[in-house]
């Protein structure tokens, strides 16, 4: 997978404090920090709306639904 160069403007405290992450090697790179900070922060935002979704679950209705898929599978299980 290729990269893109984007520019990026921070504020000068974010960009301390940037800076001492790298300074102490918890990055290699400012590049690499922000990369790491915008991929969580997506995956943070995917699975919020993954919990939105749930939430609109009625569990009653899924759980009617999911007993009525058992049953028909249930009917094709061989015997044990």
């Amino acid at each position: 997978m290729g990269v893109a160069k984007v520019a990026v403007s921070l504020n000068a405290e974010l960009l301390r404090r940037l800076d001492a992450l790298v300074a102490r090697k918890v990055f290699r790179s400012r590049s690499e920090a922000i990369q790491k900070a915008v991929a969580e922060k997506l995956a943070r935002l995917d699975r919020n709306r993954l919990a939105r979704e749930c939430a609109k679950l009625l569990p009653a209705e899924e759980q009617a639904m999911a007993e009525e898929g058992m049953a028909k599978d249930a009917a094709e299980w061989p015997e044990y």
